[in-house]
């Protein structure tokens, strides 16, 4: 009972970062639309706003990988995956985070951390004039993002864990086939 109430709250905890991601999205197009409309429209630039489209960008990304390792949108050889059974898909995505995901992402986020802390520290901003002053907040994503990652993937574990123990089996089902 304890592991599936766990695995609902990361997936709660990854759909939220989904939501982000979306709004984000939304945002990035609005963006991009002043941009555009400015330069062609106007004859003019600005480039805290160009630099914004690259940090909106990279956020989405960021904060959708989370999302998409809890759904399953994330990369494997769905070839020879999807032909096995939900026990052995279980073990290869309990192994693959065990063994792959997690120490990957736990390293990136903690040497993250003291990236984004030395930019804070130097007051890091745009190399360019008219850029945006506070680079460390992107800066800051990138850990935040790599440890939610590692989050996602503990949820995948303990999902996988339900299923090799017979609880549930929610998310190594076979999709339907569209015609």
């Amino acid at each position: 009972m304890f592991l599936t109430n766990l695995e609902r709250g990361i997936t709660r905890f990854s759909n939220l970062l989904g939501s982000i991601s979306t709004i984000l999205l939304i945002a990035l197009l609005c963006n991009v639309f002043y941009d555009v409309l400015l330069r062609y429209a106007f004859n003019d630039v600005s480039i805290a706003m160009q630099e914004l489209e690259w940090h909106l960008y990279s956020t989405i990304f960021l904060l959708g990988i989370p999302y998409g390792i809890q759904h399953g949108g994330h990369v494997r050889v769905d070839l020879i995956y999807e032909n096995l059974s939900i026990k052995k898909r279980a073990w290869i995505d309990l192994l693959g985070c065990a063994f792959l995901m997690l120490p990957f992402t736990l390293l990136v986020g903690y040497y993250g951390v003291g990236h984004a802390q030395e930019a804070f520290a130097l007051g890091e901003g745009s190399g360019d004039p008219g850029g945006l002053p506070y680079r460390w907040i992107i800066k800051a994503v990138i850990p935040f993002a790599f440890f939610s990652m590692a989050i996602s993937g503990v949820g995948m574990m303990i999902r996988s864990i339900n299923a090799i123990r017979g609880i549930s089996e929610d998310g190594f089902k076979n999709p339907p086939i569209q015609h």
